[in-house]
């Protein structure tokens, strides 16, 4: 039985910083979903990603740079009753707001996600988004980059995004686990391949992988983000 409301609110929350080559398309997509609202949450941009933003009508709101306190200061915010969290250099499927208000008409979803594509045709980067949306839809554990949603209540129920430089999505979606399932839907979402492109395909997933192994390991959140910065994205 769902307790949700057919035009329920989704807040869309799009942690930026200088995002200006990639917020307005994003707006763009965002903006043609119906009963949403939209906050950036800007984290000290240099150009002019909250100009932009601000131009197209949507709640810019400003905090200390960090992806987790970003994305909480957005739900600390918002007055939908969905959430969510969304990479400023995605492409959305069309009707994801139906998507999400579908999933989540389920009261035992504790979040959903999209499936992965990445905007750049190769046989590299194809196979790197399956192998990414067979761990997410066999393990129940997407990343952020897939555009985590759930219900507002559950968010707080969970406490929120941790406080960390890095792997916050990772911490929250175990979180999640716990309090139910996480459907990770067939439709794409897109992320820019900038990342694969300027370091290259295969030490781009090598640093991910040992990112996400030292993570479990115990190796220090501080360390990582550390390291982690050492490959910009450009």
């Amino acid at each position: 039985m769902s307790t949700l409301s057919r035009n329920a609110v989704v807040s869309v929350i799009i942690p930026t910083l200088n995002e200006e080559a990639h917020i307005d398309r994003i707006l763009t997509e965002v903006l043609r979903g119906k009963s949403v609202e939209v906050i950036v949450v800007d984290g000290g941009s240099g150009d002019a990603t909250t100009d932009k933003a601000a131009a197209r009508g949507v709640r810019v709101s400003r905090c200390v740079a960090g992806r987790a306190r970003q994305m909480n200061q957005g739900a600390a915010l918002a007055q939908g009753d969905l959430y969510f969290f969304l990479h400023a250099d995605s492409r959305l499927p069309a009707g994801y707001d139906g998507i999400i208000r579908r999933v989540l008409a389920c009261d035992r979803v504790a979040a959903g996600a999209f499936s992965l594509g990445i905007d750049a045709d190769s046989p590299g980067l194809r196979f790197i988004a399956n192998c990414a949306n067979l761990r997410s839809r066999y393990l129940g554990l997407p990343y952020g980059d897939q555009g985590l949603f759930l219900r507002a209540d559950r968010f707080q129920a969970c406490g929120g995004f941790p406080d960390l430089s890095i792997m916050e999505d990772v911490v929250m979606v175990g979180r999640l686990r716990k309090t139910g399932p996480i459907v990770t839907v067939a439709e794409r979402i897109r992320t820019s391949s900038r990342r694969w492109h300027r370091l290259g395909v295969l030490r781009t997933t090598l640093i991910n992988q040992a990112i996400l192994a030292g993570f479990l390991l115990g190796v220090p959140v501080v360390r990582l983000a550390r390291w982690y910065r050492r490959f910009p994205l450009a």
